[in-house]
């Protein structure tokens, strides 16, 4: 059973080519020590080579800059595109981050998204997800402490292991990135790991949510391996301010270049987005259900929609950070999620809601008695001082 919804941001990152890439990165940096100060339970970092306009690299190395300024949030690899790398050196990287972090650092793989990538290392993008099993296979072997000796065209290992043991015992959280087809669901139940829905509120993976978890938990049971719904992250969009029109005003700072480059550049097609104008791109997303702009409560209805359509519950809701707006209005919307949404999902709200009624109820009665208490105290010092 889940009872605390956990909170967390995706965050590829998406900057318009042409800004200046050392603010536009520590712009980021201090959104990820902001989220810390609101409460924040995650934030995921992507790993992109090309086009542009996800300009992380290295999750890895992020994650170690972000560790730096924050003390509670736990930091993800959203993914590591396993194919482009020896499997040997992501697993120790990880349980390297797993030890400078004291335990907050999550693995997040996928097969790499950018066809842009993949081309200049000499990778068919049909080979990534065939290749991503055989690297998650080997790393969680050497996360268990196991030699493995592999061979085929892209690695050769050679009782090769680990000499640094994960602080997170067993080892640090594993987690399959999926969007709609059933490979990262099938890849998530045959380890046991953790699923993350990256297309989430598309309508594609929203149609498969129950699906791919039911795949995950039956892929699981044939390998002796479970699943748990704490483990699994939807990840969705939205931005919010005080009011609709507010929200609507602050994403015209950057929601056109969002969508046009899912449009026009990123060889993403699940990820497509519609639309010509401004307003036809927020009425897009506050239509089709892929996401909120608007006001908290719209936000607590998309999670209210996404827990029914997993069809169980899921563990934490990641807001793809999205640069729809400026850098004061972002943190503002993620400041009004924590203080609005949170409560509604991790037990808070109707513990103080109900008292506050119970408060409300016996208020005519306690204070007729407070009123007759001063009264009688006043009587009382009034005679003594006769």
């Amino acid at each position: 059973m889940i009872d605390r919804l956990r909170f967390g941001i995706f965050m590829a990152p998406f900057h318009k080519p042409g800004v200046n890439p050392t603010l536009a990165l520590q712009n980021d940096l201090d959104l990820i020590t902001w989220l810390d100060r609101c409460g924040y339970d995650e934030a995921w970092f992507g790993e992109h080579h090309s086009a542009g306009s996800e300009i992380i690299p290295s999750p890895e190395l992020f994650i170690a800059a972000a560790a730096q300024n924050t003390k509670y949030i736990r930091l993800g690899t959203g993914v590591v595109s396993l194919p482009y790398h020896n499997p040997l050196w992501v697993a120790e990287r990880m349980v390297f981050l797993d030890h400078l972090t004291r335990g907050r650092a999550i693995l997040g793989v996928g097969p790499g998204a950018l066809p842009t990538d993949a081309s200049m290392v000499g990778l068919d993008p049909r080979e990534g997800r065939p290749l991503q099993e055989v690297a998650l296979k080997i790393i969680m072997q050497l996360l268990q402490g196991e030699t493995v000796t592999f061979k085929n065209e892209r690695w050769d290992l050679r009782e090769a292991r680990l000499h640094l043991q994960p602080y997170t015992k067993p080892h640090l959280e594993v987690v399959a990135a999926a969007v709609a087809s059933p490979s990262g669901a099938t890849l998530a139940g045959t380890h046991g790991a953790g699923l993350l829905s990256i297309g989430a509120t598309m309508r594609d993976g929203f149609d498969a949510l129950a699906y791919n978890w039911n795949i995950a938990e039956e892929t699981a049971a044939k390998h002796g391996k479970s699943m748990d719904r704490r483990g699994w992250r939807l990840v969705g969009m939205c931005h919010v301010a005080e009011t609709y029109e507010q929200a609507v005003k602050d994403v015209e700072y950057g929601i056109e270049h969002h969508f046009k480059y899912f449009q026009n550049v990123a060889a993403f097609p699940q990820m497509a987005l519609p639309g010509n104008n401004v307003r036809e791109m927020v009425e897009f997303v506050n239509t089709s259900g892929i996401g909120a702009i608007g006001t908290a409560d719209m936000v607590r209805d998309q999670i209210d929609r996404l827990w029914k359509q997993s069809n169980g519950g899921f563990g934490c809701y990641l807001m793809m950070a999205h640069n729809w707006a400026n850098q004061e209005a972002t943190r503002r919307s993620y400041e009004i999620i924590a203080r609005d949404v949170f409560p509604h999902f991790q037990g808070h709200y109707q513990p103080m809601m109900d008292a506050n009624d119970r408060a409300a109820a016996r208020r005519p009665q306690l204070a007729a008695t407070h009123v007759k208490a001063v009264e009688e105290a006043t009587a009382r010092y009034q005679a003594q001082k006769g």
